[in-house]
């Protein structure tokens, strides 16, 4: 038996999604840049792809920019958009617990003379509105705050904080990383006054290497890639078509029936959160109802290394992960666990658990017999 429970690290492609790309690469394989048939049918993979996407989030087309993925996104946005914008000011916001992809870029932002402020969380991973307020100066030319995030699914209040940013300073420039929100929750950019969001195609069952960076047309923003400029000069590079198309086709399957698929997730969720607090001093991280991610559950098992329990649960057939999937096999304590007020003791025995639509309540169940049987085996094995 296997089951997959790591599908924050990332999910399988929908069936509908493998076998477009397959015609694609083996059929329609044209350059979109050729002038021939074969390149128009490729363009128009490209274009109907940023139909499906602008449809979704109800921009405008021309908005919706290719990349290889949510650390792209987040690279081009915070780069772009503070070296076109650093005449106004060298200011930069964001959170402690964001994504490595925007924490080492800020980092790197800060080397070359930006001035960055990272806004702590409360005990639920969740910022508080008067930090932003506080933080914000007339030198402020971006904020960059996740809207879920990828360890606790803990929310932000991102359309709070869009409306705060722009009533500060209508000049701001606001970046949302929604890799982990974008098909779990309808995101509205323009209703939410967010000019930049990041999204990834293999987090909502689409390709691998595929993403997309929504930009705000009026708000100014410099490119990182150059060459045969093409996406209008905003990122150069031959467009990945079968990868585009897969993402627009996942975009599709998975906003489909999407609060009837919530609603499953919520249930597994809760299911698998009654199960696992029963076993003894086991501590679920964050909140655990509707006001966080509906796939998302971060669980703190003292007394068993995370490591331990990841390879005693994959010996059953279970996938699980010691938290982000991008700083899983370093050994560095979780910033965003840090940053919530974990104890020691507990950060090296934290394991996340992530569900999709193809989750089953068989697979929730046999992971909780699994987990009742081997922790206690397992703390009486550990050292002290």
């Amino acid at each position: 038996m296997e089951i997959y429970l790591d599908n924050s690290a990332t999910t399988r492609c929908f069936d509908s999604v493998a076998q477009l790309m397959m015609k694609i690469m083996c059929e329609d394989y044209g350059n979109p840049s050729s002038m021939h048939m074969k390149g128009l049918q490729a363009e128009q993979y490209v274009r109907y792809a940023r139909e499906v996407i602008a449809r979704n989030l109800k921009v405008n087309e021309k908005e919706i920019l290719f990349t290889s993925g949510g650390t792209e996104s987040d690279n081009l946005a915070l780069m772009g958009t503070a070296y076109a914008n650093m005449r106004a000011g060298r200011h930069l916001i964001t959170t402690k617990i964001e994504h490595p992809a925007i924490l080492q870029t800020m980092q790197y932002l800060e080397d070359q003379g930006f001035q960055v402020t990272y806004l702590p969380v409360d005990e639920n991973g969740q910022i508080r509105l008067s930090d932003l307020q506080a933080a914000m100066t007339p030198q402020t030319i971006l904020v960059s705050i996740m809207h879920t995030n990828n360890e606790i699914g803990a929310l932000q209040p991102v359309a709070e904080a869009g409306a705060l940013i722009k009533r500060m300073n209508p000049n701001t420039v606001f970046h949302v990383d929604a890799v982990q929100g974008f098909g779990k929750y309808r995101i509205f950019p323009k209703k939410m006054n967010i000019d930049l969001l990041s999204v990834s195609g293999h987090k909502i069952h689409g390709p691998k290497g595929i993403g997309f960076l929504y930009i705000n047309e009026k708000i100014k923003i410099r490119p990182i890639l150059f060459g045969g400029g093409q996406q209008k000069n905003m990122r150069s590079g031959t467009e990945n078509v079968p990868g585009i198309a897969g993402l627009a086709k996942a975009v599709e399957e998975i906003y489909r029936d999407l609060d009837a698929d919530v609603d499953k997730l919520y249930a597994l969720k809760q299911r698998f959160i009654e199960g696992v607090c029963g076993i003894e001093k086991v501590k679920i991280n964050g909140l655990t109802g509707r006001d966080s991610a509906p796939h998302i559950v971060s669980v703190s098992v003292p007394g068993v290394r995370s490591e331990v329990l990841l390879h005693a649960l994959e010996d059953r057939g279970i996938y699980v992960s010691a938290g982000s999937a991008c700083s899983s096999n370093k050994p560095m304590p979780s910033a965003t666990l840090k940053a919530i007020g974990v104890r020691k003791e507990m950060l090296e025995s934290t394991i996340r658990f992530s569900f999709s639509v193809y989750t089953t309540e068989e697979e929730i169940d046999y992971t909780l017999q699994a987990m009742y049987d081997m922790i206690p085996m397992l703390r009486r094995y550990t050292r002290h």
